[in-house]
Formats: C-alpha cells, structure tokens, sequence
C-alpha cells in the first residue's frame, strides 16, 4: 500500500502543547523549546514518519481561546486533518461547561467547511480535580463522543490513553499533578496516529 503523506494540525491547550516538558512553537517560537518527546505531535510522527503534525497547543487557554485563532493556526495552514483537544481549563476555571461545548462545536464546523477531516479527542483528567470538576469533564468527554457518532466526526478517546484504570479520574502517572508524563503523551500520540490511520485507508 502506497504511504500517505498527511499534513496535521494538533489545535488545543497545554495537553497539546506538552507541559509542562515542552514548551509549543507558539509558546517559544520558532521550534518550540525542551523535551520533544513530551507531546503527542512527536509521537504522532515517530509512528508514521511520513506525516506532518504541528504543535499548535498554548498552555492555559480556555476553548474560546482557542477557538479565537482556529483562523489563523489551523485554516491557514490547509492540513488534511485536525485534532481538537479543549475544555479542561473551561472546568478548571470555573467557566460554563455550556459555552465550553459550543465552543468547540463551533471549531469542529469551521474545520469541516474547510474540508479538513476533524478529530474530536476528550479532555484529560488531572489528580486535583474536585469531584464536580471530575464530573464535569465526564460531561464534557460524554458530549464530544455523542457529537462525533451524531455528525460524523473523527473521535479519539485521549483520556483512556492516559488515565490511571483504576481511577478514571486520575492520571496514570503525571510529573506535575495535571498533565501527562512523556509514556502519557506518547500514548495520545499513537491513539491519534491510529485514529487518523483508520480513516485514510479509507478515503
């Protein structure tokens, strides 16, 4: 089988970035500084050397943020595919979990007008969250799933990848407390890689 070359853009917050090891393109233009190793973009293409994927994640940022430079960080760089990763600082800031989904309904359907396949991936848990912040990403995850099967969007369950089996509320090992460790990333990264492989045989 032919290999595909694929352009990818990861459009997200520090999950995609890779904090607290890496700091993205965006955040120390104009390769990004630290450990590579700890984001899935680089793990994305260790699996299939013949793809491009760029590390568009700020760390931080809420969805409407985000949402904000989909224009400039995703759109203008014409990719095959993009993977949305937002709404874990909506729930850690306290934001409504309301306005986190329409922001990222929005994101996905400008993606699509744009012909760019869309790869909707859940939020991660992190070990301090309270038990209505931890019920409040299960919400979120459960709509990101549900939208994806109803509109026929790409779907990718990041948040298995990384959280500890026998607490889905926590990760399964983090250096901070909040993120993944380098083992974490590069599982998002292979489960992206797959999720995104599946679908190109196909079309």
């Amino acid at each position: 089988m032919a290999t595909l070359k694929l352009r990818i853009v990861g459009l997200g917050d520090s999950t995609t970035a890779g904090t607290p090891g890496f700091l993205s393109p965006l955040e120390a233009p104009p390769n990004g500084r630290g450990n590579p190793e700890s984001q899935y973009a680089y793990w994305m293409m260790k699996a299939r050397p013949e793809w491009t994927v760029l590390n568009r994640g700020v760390n931080g940022q809420r969805s409407d943020e985000i949402l904000a430079r989909i224009q400039r960080n995703v759109l203008s760089e014409s990719p095959n595919y993009v993977v949305i990763l937002a709404g874990v600082n909506d729930v850690y800031q306290g934001a409504p979990l309301e306005s986190a989904k329409n922001h990222l309904l929005a994101m996905y359907e400008k993606a699509t007008a744009a012909r760019i396949r869309t790869v909707t991936a859940t939020v991660l848990p992190y070990n301090t969250a309270s038990a209505s912040e931890s019920e409040a990403i299960r919400d979120l995850n459960s709509w990101i799933a549900d939208t994806a099967n109803r509109l026929g969007y790409l779907f990718c369950d990041t948040n298995r990848a990384v959280r500890d089996p026998r607490n889905r509320d926590r990760l399964l090992s983090s250096p901070d407390g909040l993120h993944p460790d380098v083992s974490g990333y590069r599982k998002m990264g292979e489960a992206l890689a797959e999720t995104i492989d599946s679908n190109a045989r196909l079309v």
